[in-house]
This record gives structure tokens, C-alpha cells and sequence, in this order.
């Protein structure tokens, strides 16, 4: 699949895009030209040769602020997914052959977690378990967690119908080989690309909550956070929410990039596509014709 991804126009730029993203979280520590927390008495100055995307109102460097913030930001985003991932995908594959009453419970605890008013629910459990990043992102995924529920249940049904898995069902096999045998490689197209999706989503739910001061508490630096702290001084630095907000927006859309890419190379449409591609191949070489003996083209 990777292969495939990377073939498309849409899928290289995603990949580069979130590429370097990943590289800003594992080395903007290293790579902030200065000590992000250093306050200084040049409060709000203008881009500089010293401070490239200038000061904040306590005179810290915007930059190293940005490129020290951007592991907070990506791996928070990831916890939310993974969280979700675990706590929705599981059950919702294991509910098509548990049972009824499996089944029954944990469509009703999707349907509450739907209903839950999201950023209150999440307010609420964070001040009973403390303001935290890990605390809030656990909290984000489990809320987030419905959407695996629906797409590996709705995947996992289309394959129970399967002949083949209804052969080893009468032959007695377990259900722990059933999935990861015949129902793992099936559902795991549709589960990638909500993965894909759903790191973009986390992406903006982590800046809302830091921009709210959920999470993470100040001076600790984070895109929501920045971004919460620029829209107070807009009369002196009208440009400066630019940074941030263009940072979340394109790791959003590189995001959900992928998670097109993804779904246009799997399944159906991704055989397809490869079937249009080889067809393209044989037209191309046909037209070119055998070269002559001896000679060249």
C-alpha cells in the first residue's frame, strides 16, 4: 500500500508534508534558536535577523516558541488517535461475533459517547482527573473513538458474510484466528484511513484545548496556545496568529492528503486504479511499436 500511495501526486505530498512535521516534533527542541521560556525586554518587537518571526508580549522568541511547541502538538494529536483507535476499532470488530448482548452494549456506549457534548465532557473529566496533556488526550480519544467503532464494524460485517469465513466458522476455528486470519487484512484499508483522518482531527482538537489553556498550562509552548496568546495583541502584531494558524492548517490538510491517497489505492478503487495504470502501460508500448533490427529510435 505504501508503494501505491506514494505513486500518486497527492500521496508524495502528503507524505512530505507530515514528513517534515514529524521531523519539527522530534528536533525543534534542538533546532529553536533560542531558550523558548527566556523572557526579555524587547516585548512585541518586529521580524529580525535575532528574532525571525519576532517577540511575544513577554519578549520570547516566537520562532523557537513554534519549533519547541510542535511535539506537544504531534504527539497529543497521535495519542488522541491511537486511544481512538484502540478503544473504537476493537470492539467494533469483536461486536459482530460476540454475541448479541455484546453487541447491543457497545453500540449504546457509541451512540452516549455521539451524544456527548464533546468540549464540555472533556472540560468536565479533565478537572476530575487533573489538567494534563496525557489526561486530556486520553479523554479526546475515547470521545473520538465512535468513528473506529462504525467503520471496523461496517468493514467487519461485510466480510462475515464471506464464504471463506463462514467455512472456517463450521470447521471451528476461534474467533482470535477468524480476524486475524481472514477479517484483519480487510478492515485494515478503511481503519487506515480513518486513522489518517482522525490525526488531523486530533490536530485541531489538541490546538483548541491549548488554546483554551486545557492541557497544558503556560509558559509550556504549544500552537494553541501561541495562537491564544497573539490574538491579544493584534494591534501591535496583526501578522502574528499567521504562523501558528498556517502550521495547523496545512498538517490538517496533508492529513486528510493522505487519507484520500489511502482510499483511492485500497479496495475496489485501488485495483481499479492499478488496472487503469497497466491498461495506460500496454497503450503507451503498443503505440510505440517494436524497434526496427539494427537500428534506433
Amino acid at each position: 500500500m505504501v508503494r501505491r500511495v506514494l505513486a500518486l501526486t497527492s500521496g508524495r505530498i502528503a507524505v512530505t508534508i507530515l514528513a517534515v512535521i514529524a521531523l519539527l516534533a522530534l528536533l525543534g527542541p534542538w533546532l529553536a534558536p533560542q531558550d523558548p521560556l527566556a523572557t526579555s525586554d524587547n516585548a512585541l518587537a518586529a521580524t529580525s535577523g535575532a528574532h525571525w518571526l519576532g517577540t511575544d508580549y513577554l519578549g520570547r522568541d516566537v520562532l523557537s516558541r513554534l519549533l519547541d511547541g510542535s511535539r506537544i502538538s504531534v504527539l497529543g494529536s497521535l495519542e488522541v488517535a491511537l486511544v481512538a483507535l484502540v478503544v473504537g476499532a476493537i470492539p467494533g470488530i469483536l461486536s459482530v461475533y460476540l454475541g448479541r448482548a455484546f453487541e447491543w452494549f457497545t453500540l449504546r456506549i457509541a451512540d452516549t459517547l455521539v451524544a456527548l457534548p464533546f468540549l464540555l465532557f472533556a472540560i468536565a473529566v479533565i478537572a476530575l482527573l487533573g489538567n494534563g496533556i496525557t489526561q486530556a488526550m486520553l479523554v479526546t480519544g475515547v470521545l473520538v473513538s465512535p468513528l473506529f467503532y462504525r467503520v471496523s464494524r461496517a468493514a467487519t460485517l461485510a466480510v462475515a458474510r464471506s464464504p471463506y469465513v463462514e467455512a472456517a466458522i463450521v470447521s471451528g476455528a476461534s474467533v482470535g484466528w477468524i480476524v486475524r486470519r481472514h477479517v484483519w487484512t480487510k478492515v485494515l484499508p478503511p481503519i487506515t484511513v480513518a486513522l489518517a483522518q482522525t490525526i488531523g482531527v486530533g490536530f485541531v482538537i489538541v490546538s483548541s484545548l491549548t488554546f483554551l489553556g486545557i492541557g497544558v498550562q503556560p509558559p509550556e509552548p504549544t500552537w494553541g496556545g501561541l495562537l491564544a496568546s497573539d490574538l491579544g495583541y493584534l494591534s501591535h502584531r496583526p501578522w502574528a496568529p499567521v504562523a501558528p494558524v498556517l502550521l495547523i492548517m496545512v498538517t490538517v490538510w496533508a492529513c486528510n492528503l493522505l487519507a484520500d491517497a489511502i482510499r483511492d489505492v485500497s479496495g475496489e478503487a485501488g485495483r481499479a486504479l492499478a488496472n487503469d495504470r497497466k491498461a495506460r502501460t500496454h497503450r503507451r508500448q503498443a503505440a510505440a511499436g517494436p524497434h526496427p533490427a539494427g537500428g534506433t529510435r
